[in-house]
């Protein structure tokens, strides 16, 4: 909690650079393909530890800051896979409203290793684009512009660079070395050379393509008299060997470029290898300084002492002030290191003032600690209206420090000696807890839980280590089984299979030994990656951001955010010298946390237990028994010994008699942002990255936040229980301790909150902008597929964050303003659960909405979104449990309503809601419906139709619609009698007629025959009959599929409509005959004469005699051989139909002037109608009576017993149509 000496002020947010997702990079070429043969094959595997090193994590690092152009206008590049890739991305925190996010990762990959220190960038005032420079170990110098739309758009990439990159190769490296490159700007380069001479590249602004794209000048430290007799033998100056070249002494280690404000010149700071500073006039070369960069004259014998290592980078840095005038600031790393700082004047003509700002003073920094050895790797200067503010980097192997000082000019020396202020880095490993009887977690699931908390190990990272440990097992193989896997089912399968269950002495399974075989094994491995975790927290480069007002420290495999500590902040981390005002409340935190501290495992678990249930569990009780309630969940009091409760009353006095309400009233007030950092209109929204900083910003503040107030939960419980006699004054007695409990548990209650959602991961839509204007439908459809993974915060709350509109404090508060506000009880970010449940249905993602009921309020809309969450789980009766109870809240009409739903409901749903009971219940029905969950759309459409109001307007679409959903439901789940009362109230007859339709079909296709005869069909039965009779005439195998002639037989016959029966009875009979089933005879295990035709016969016979005899006749259509074959007409009855049915007609006309019964004349009227019918066309009918059935089936018996007496007939027709028979035996 302390750092040292210096004072905690600032803490630092660490930033996973890895990539939402592996298709925002993109590999671009800066050389033909046939420079690549060498390369691509020398890959290295990130399956071991050298191959991770070079792949992920950098040797050189920063972030450069464009001055001509808003946005982008930060970068952050990264040299990786041993130099010969640079990885360039936009690293803006803020964008402006209408600005486009820029997501995309350009790695540029080199035909050769590019040098680290000769890498340069330039931001051209005319053109929107970023000029990058690179010169490589070959000494090619690679000019490369980069339009912004590369960092957004993945179609522009398609063709690579293209005329984007031009590679020179300069005649000036033939002879000599690059040591450092400083870009004056995007026309002018000047690199320095390894015998301290300089050279400056101009562009070439002709057309000429053939022409050398840079003009070359050389300049160098003493004239070409001085140089030439550098390359002669045995005649050179002292050299310092480095990376196999000889140095000069007056070769530059570290550069600078000024212009202060002259358009027309420019300033070269160089600091060199002995230890001098010289100052060039870019435009001329001439050198107009040259001095000590200490201001130390020293002996010439001790020239090799005072030398500068060439590895040495920054060592200057430059504050450019007002025209003609600007603040250097050098750093000697000889000895301890010492700064020194500069004022320096010059003007256009070439003339320069040097004078040191604190003269006569050593400015030497203290080192973060003495028991390590610590050196300088990084500064920054940012002039203020107090005096230049100086941030320093400081490294030790893979640690490092960054320390912040305030310099008042008049006291230098004062400020340097006790004005040092530090940042906080978190360098302990997270606290794994002990797995036990007591851990309601798996022990797998608590392992995962940790490794793969959002931000903390890179994927790298993982495969590195479940390499390096399945080496380690000797169970790694290069063809890794693996593929297809996830890097947590590979970590569990690895690690699983180094455990095995054995047996107890007593031969029962030993599960103890298994969980701490598994425990030992998953320790191992988590040091494993905490050791290859180390290396990308390496420190690079210290960067100040001087327009936003922010710190970053660049890493290996990391960037670092340096922010502004809040109050409760500096309280928690300077515990140790707390600030007056705080010292109180100081030790009212470190008292319950030294509290907290002393339980074991096991009381901490129970205590954490019981604190769920106090948060997620609504109470009745009063504060008093709440509270001991608590107590006896947590029952930590039986853990707790004298030597716990001695150091809490040391530091809060004997009885506690130092707390008091107004105590308690302070660390609320810590905890509780200062402003409404987040309910104002916002000037600029956080981009992508940003909003990573502000999550990874909020998962540090809210673990400190819980673990302080949690401990002061347990605290004050245990305070207000440990006075028993009221004579020594209790807390109860004075003040209201409910009160306060009550607060902290709405406050633990906000942070639970914001922990599942810094925790919780989804899914989203890449924002990459690679959908529109494109032309290729597959790169269309690339783009809507690309996702990338973000925690719920951001997916979920980021666009609401951003810096507010009259917010004029540098960032590096700002965030921290916009975290405490976010993590505050009070917040001014209301985190709307039922909204949040939303918007992960709406990503597909239910089973986080559903963790986050314990959460959800009671409100209506909030209910409603719990059965949505509980539909999608498709737990279908917890669901409508819940639509059920929000049935009120959401019919009843409002006049201003707030339709927020993430995008889950569209307007036709919204307008269903708050507007009546029917409404409400048929938007229930829909969803249901989806889910074709149809018992429920029965349910819910009965309650629909409920309510619906007669007269009421839409009353009638609402009771269709209802009705039809009904049926439809009904009929899915073969509730027929539902599906017939809907149908008989349907009040559209073509609807309605459709809906019988699918009903008949659907009962006749289940079976269910005997309820579709049982089932009224209230003057729908001649429809059902036409149905029927409409799938009879469509059926052509009557033996197989549905028998439909035998259900409209039993429908016929149970109407009484024996007729009707015995005419279907003769179309199943027809096709019967015409399938060839009357020559299936079975004469071996049975009776002959019974085959499908006669026991037909006998059913048609059968159903004629129950219809009197004047009535027992059926028609018959004539089939195409009749049709063929002349038929006499007869009067006399025979089988002309129409002569039949016209002798008919006469009698019954004559029957029916006599007085009969209306059937009579009902039958006469058809049969008029069918005597009227158009002769063409019609398909021609013939009367069978009775006895023409029955001499058929005569017919059939003889023709049968023929064939079993092996008699077979030789038909032949004379004039009159008889038919002779002649058996041939």
């Amino acid at each position: 909690m302390t750092s040292g000496k210096f004072e905690i002020l600032y803490k630092e947010a660490r930033l996973n650079l890895e990539p939402a997702s592996p298709s925002s990079i993109v590999q671009l070429r800066v050389a033909p393909q046939s420079a690549y043969g060498r390369s691509s094959s020398n890959r290295t595997s990130t399956d071991d530890e050298k191959g991770y090193r070079s792949r992920s994590l950098a040797t050189a690092s920063s972030i450069y800051y464009r001055k001509h152009h808003k946005s982008p206008r930060a970068f952050l590049w990264r040299v990786l896979e041993n130099g010969t890739v640079l990885s360039i991305r936009v690293a803006d925190v803020c964008k402006q409203q209408q600005a486009v996010d820029a997501p995309l990762i350009l790695n540029l990959r080199f035909p050769s290793a590019i040098h680290s220190s000769c890498i340069g960038f330039a931001d051209p005032k005319d053109v929107d684009s970023l000029c990058v420079f690179v010169v490589d170990q070959s000494n090619q110098l690679y000019s490369i512009t980069l339009r912004p739309d590369l960092f957004r758009n993945k179609t522009t990439t398609d063709g690579g660079l293209g005329d984007a990159c031009r590679v020179y190769s300069p005649p000036g490296f033939g002879f000599k070395h690059p040591h450092r490159l400083a870009v004056v700007s995007s026309d002018q380069l000047i690199v320095t050379m390894h015998d301290g001479g300089i050279l400056k590249f101009d562009r070439n602004k002709t057309h000429d393509v053939h022409a050398s794209p840079w003009k070359e000048t050389i300049y160098n430290v003493a004239g070409w008299g001085q140089s030439l007799r550098g390359l002669v033998p045995f005649q050179r100056n002292p050299t310092v060997r480095y990376e196999k070249i000889n140095m000069e002494l007056t070769a530059a280690v570290s550069t600078a470029v000024a212009t202060m404000g002259f358009e027309n010149t420019a300033f070269l700071f160089t600091i060199c290898l002995d230890h001098r500073m010289r100052v060039w006039d870019v435009r001329t070369g001439s050198i107009l300084y040259t001095g000590d960069i200490l201001n130390a004259s020293r002996d010439l014998q001790e020239g090799s002492s005072w030398n500068i290592n060439p590895s040495q980078s920054n060592l200057i840095r430059i504050e450019e002030g007002s025209r003609g005038e600007c603040l250097v600031t050098t750093f000697s790393p000889v000895g301890n290191g010492e700064f020194k700082f500069w004022k320096v004047k010059a003007n256009d003509q070439g003339s320069i003032h040097v004078a040191d700002y604190f003269p006569g003073q050593q400015l030497i920094p203290p080192s973060p600690s003495s028991m390590d050895v610590w050196s300088m790797a990084d500064f920054a200067v940012v002039g203020k209206t107090e005096g230049p503010e100086l941030w320093a980097l400081w490294k030790n192997n893979t640690s490092y420090r960054v320390h912040r000082l305030q310099i008042h000019p008049r006291n230098g020396t004062q400020c340097f000696n006790d004005g040092w202020k530090t940042v906080y880095i978190e360098n302990s490993a997270p606290t794994v807890e002990a797995s036990g009887p007591w851990n309601s977690i798996d022990s797998t699931e608590k392992w995962l839980d940790l490794i793969f908390f959002p931000g903390r190990f890179s994927k790298a990272t993982l495969e590195t280590a479940l390499a390096v440990y399945e080496k380690g097992l000797g169970t790694y193989k290069e063809t890794s089984s693996r593929a297809g896997k996830s890097i947590a089912e590979s970590i569990c399968s690895v690690l699983g299979s180094t455990a095995a269950l054995g047996k107890t002495s007593a031969g029962g399974a030993d599960y103890e030994q298994f969980r701490g075989t598994g425990e030992t094994q998953w320790m191992r491995f988590w040091r494993l990656l905490l050791e290859l975790d180390k290396q990308r927290g390496e420190a690079l480069a210290l960067v100040y951001d001087s327009e936003e007002g922010m710190v970053w420290t660049a890493c290996a495999d990391l960037l670092a955010a340096v922010r502004q500590c809040s109050d409760v902040d500096r309280v928690y981390h300077n515990l140790s010298s707390p600030e007056k005002k705080d010292e109180d409340v100081a030790a009212l935190v470190a008292a319950g946390l030294t509290f907290v501290e002393g339980f074991n495992d096991s009381t901490s678990q129970l205590s954490r237990a019981a604190l769920r249930a106090e948060l997620f569990q609504e109470s009745s009780l009063p504060d008093s028994e709440r509270m001991q309630l608590f107590l006896d969940r947590a029952g930590f009091w039986s853990a707790v010994g004298d030597d716990d409760i001695a150091q809490v009353t040391d530091i809060l006095g004997q009885n506690y008699r130092t707390v008091t309400s107004r105590l308690y009233e302070d660390l609320f007030d810590l905890i509780t942002a200062t402003n409404d950092a987040n309910s104002q209109e916002l000037r600029e929204q956080f981009t992508g990255f940003g909003r990573k900083v502000i999550v990874r910003s909020v998962q540090d503040t809210v673990e400190l936040h819980w673990g302080i107030l949690f401990s002061q939960l347990i605290l004050l419980v245990h305070m207000e229980f440990d006075i028993e006699n009221e004579d020594e004054s209790p807390l109860h007695s004075r003040f209201d301790v409910g009160s306060i409990y009550r607060r902290l548990i709405a406050a633990l209650q906000r942070l639970e909150h914001l922990r599942w959602m810094v925790k919780a991961e989804l899914n989203i839509p890449a924002r990459v902008a690679v959908v529109s204007g494109v032309s290729s439908p597959q790169l269309a459809k690339r783009g809507q597929e690309e996702t990338h993974t973000v925690t719920a915060l951001e997916g979920l709350t980021g666009h609401l964050y951003g810096l507010p509109e009259d917010s004029d404090e540098p960032l590096l508060s700002a965030i921290t303003d916009l975290v405490l506000d976010l993590c505050a009880p009070g917040s001014t970010t209301i985190l709307q659960t039922c909204l949040l449940q939303c918007g992960l249905l709406k990503h597909d993602r239910p089973d986080l909405a559903l963790e986050l009921n314990p959460f959800a309020d009671q409100d209506p809309f909030s209910i409603y979104v719990q059965g949505r969450v509980f539909l999608a789980h498709k737990d279908y009766d917890t669901a409508a449990y819940y639509f059920r109870r929000a049935a009120i809240g959401l019919s009843i009409t409002m006049k201003h309503m707030d339709r927020h739903s993430s995008g889950l409901l569209d307007d036709t749903e919204w307008n269903l809601l708050n507007s009546g009971l029917p409404n409400y219940y048929s938007h229930i029905v829909s969803l249901f419906e989806r889910q074709k969950a149809y018992s429920y759309v029965m349910e819910f459409s009965r309650l629909a139709l409920q309510f619906v109001q007669t007269g009421a307007q839409d009353t009638a679409n609402i009771k269709t619609e209802m009705l039809s959903r009904l049926f439809t439901a009904s009929t899915a789940i073969s509730h027929f009698e539902e599906a017939h009362s809907a149908l008989l109230q349907m009040k559209d007859e073509a609807l309605q007629k459709s809906y019988l339709r699918k009903l008949v079909e659907k009962m006749c296709e289940t079976g269910q025959n005997k309820q579709l005869i049982s089932l009224p069909f209230s003057g729908l039965q001649p429809k059902v009959d036409d149905i029927l009779l409409e799938k009879c005439k469509a059926t052509r195998d009557v033996l197989n599929g549905v028998p439909y002639h035998q259900i409209l037989y039993a429908w016929r016959i149970s109407h009484n409509d024996y007729r009707g029966g015995a005419a279907i009875l003769l179309d199943r009979l027809q096709k019967l005959r015409q399938a060839g089933e009357g020559d299936k005879i079975n004469s071996i295990n049975g009776d002959a004469l019974d085959t499908q035709v006669t026991r037909q016969y006998l059913l048609l016979i059968n159903a004629l005699n129950c219809v009197p005899s004047e009535e027992a006749y059926i028609l018959e259509d004539i089939s195409p051989e009749e049709k063929s074959t002349p038929t006499p007409r007869t009067n006399g009855g025979g089988d002309d139909l129409d002569a039949q049915l016209e002798d008919l007609s006469k009698k019954l006309d004559a029957e029916n002037g006599a007085g009969e019964d209306e059937e009579d004349a009902d039958l006469l009227a058809k049969i008029k109608s069918f005597l009227s019918r158009p002769a063409e066309g019609a398909a021609p009918r013939k009367l069978l009576t009775l006895a023409d059935i029955r001499k058929n089936y005569q017919l059939e018996l003889d023709r049968i017993v023929a064939i079993q007496n092996n008699q077979f007939a030789i038909t032949g027709e004379d004039d009159n149509g008889d038919v002779d028979m002649m058996d041939i035996a």
